[in-house]
């Protein structure tokens, strides 16, 4: 599918008015990262999803893909794989102060942030277990004797929250296939946790879910992703809003 054809075949969240902001003076988006895990095992594929625990302020109750914030120490982590030079070009186009750094901390904090929310260890033990690695849950990822792959992610999508909201993102979008998971560690998920239970399903029974309007739109760009055979040559849209409006801009 060309560029031109994926732009007018599209029915997602484009050209649809943003909720309105609460009046908080502009903020800058902050770097984020997302994973959706998607299994291709069967007759239809599925996706990994998590239900926010109630207690949160942000978003709670509803389901969302792993992901959050880049942390200072996704600069700092080894990785086996470079990121694709077309993915970069992607992550930092109309990013701000963005650099190839940044780019390759964007990818790692969607891998990081799985593991700290799910349990899911995404990469590779080919390669032994890292040197060194920064404390924290990089630290705890790498006692598992595994390196991230940044070479395995695909990017879907990047979206930036509208103005007004008291928390803004410019969220880069990665899949990444279950194939890559090299293990699991228990008691991630619960009551108690950032996602209180974790479930697998089919792209088409995914969006009757109680989501955030952008996620069923990734949701949508995924599906015809993989239709389009999951290539990198695809253009990748970035979702931003102007006066109140959605816009979609391929990149």
């Amino acid at each position: 599918m060309s560029a031109s054809d994926q732009n007018t075949s599209f029915n997602g969240l484009a050209g649809k008015k943003s909720a309105p902001g609460s009046g908080h003076p502009t903020i800058r988006p902050v770097p984020a990262a997302t994973m959706i895990v998607v299994d291709g095992s069967g007759s239809e594929p599925s996706v990994l999803m998590g239900r926010r625990n109630e207690s949160h302020v942000f978003m709670p109750g509803r389901y969302v893909f792993p992901g959050g914030r880049v942390d200072p120490s996704d600069r700092k982590m080894n990785v086996a794989g470079a990121l694709p030079e077309l993915t970069e070009m992607r992550l930092l186009r109309k990013a701000r102060s963005a650099t190839p750094s940044s780019a390759r901390a964007l990818a790692l904090a969607a891998i990081r942030e799985t593991y700290e929310e799910t349990g899911l260890l995404i990469g590779s033990p080919d390669y032994g277990t890292p040197e060194s690695a920064p404390e924290g849950p990089w630290a705890d990822y790498a006692a598992h004797g595994l390196y991230p792959e940044l070479d395995q992610l695909h990017l879907i999508a990047r979206a930036v929250t509208p103005t007004g909201r008291p928390r803004r993102f410019d969220t880069a979008f990665f899949a990444v296939s279950a194939e890559s998971i090299a293990g699991r560690v228990e008691g991630m998920i619960g009551p108690d946790k950032e996602l209180v239970d974790l479930v697998w399903l089919p792209l088409s029974g995914a969006e009757k879910l109680d989501m955030p309007q952008i996620t069923h739109t990734i949701l949508l760009e995924l599906a015809q992703r993989i239709e389009a055979g999951m290539s990198p040559m695809l253009p990748v849209p970035l979702y931003y809003d102007r006066r109140g409006v959605w816009q979609r801009e391929l990149l």
